[in-house]
């Protein structure tokens, strides 16, 4: 069994992974889920506010759940999330941009109606290879413990 509920640590900031948007790539998601002309084409892109091709909002947090789940909820006792709190795109992520994610842990509490379960509350950042926070995400999970009732 990999993660369980009593292996988060609050404070900890877990290295969850990176990825290299490629241009086919983000026109592709573009134009099945976010068709704006900033994500579709560099001229799009140029005529806009971003002076280039852009990914998709959208395109960067579901590469960012990708990998969270690959690379870190696999094989853990993770029973899902109750939502998203908040996301703030801060910086667009260009064509060729590798963003590297970590995964903070804020809180954590056993739910007190479904004891086998503890919900906890994470920021998920992705920072560009220059080291620039580009995008946030604050969301709560559902991790289920491994010997439920021995935590407080």
């Amino acid at each position: 069994m990999g993660v369980s509920y009593e292996d988060l640590e609050v404070g900890k900031r877990y290295v969850v992974g990176s990825h290299t948007f490629g241009r086919d790539e983000v026109v592709q998601f573009a134009e099945q889920f976010d068709p704006q002309p900033f994500h579709m084409s560099e001229a799009g892109g140029e005529a806009s506010m971003f002076g280039g091709l852009v990914a998709s909002g959208w395109h960067t947090c579901s590469v960012m759940m990708g990998m969270l789940v690959r690379n870190f909820l696999k094989d853990s006792t993770s029973m899902g999330s109750p939502g998203v709190d908040e996301i703030r795109w801060l910086k667009p992520t260009r064509v060729g941009d590798t963003l590297t994610m970590t995964n903070a842990i804020l809180s954590k509490r056993v739910s007190a109606s479904k004891p086998d379960r503890g919900i906890v509350e994470t920021q998920w950042e992705g920072h560009n290879q220059h080291g620039e926070l580009i995008v946030t995400v604050r969301s709560k999970a559902l991790f289920g413990l491994r010997h439920p009732g021995s935590v407080a």
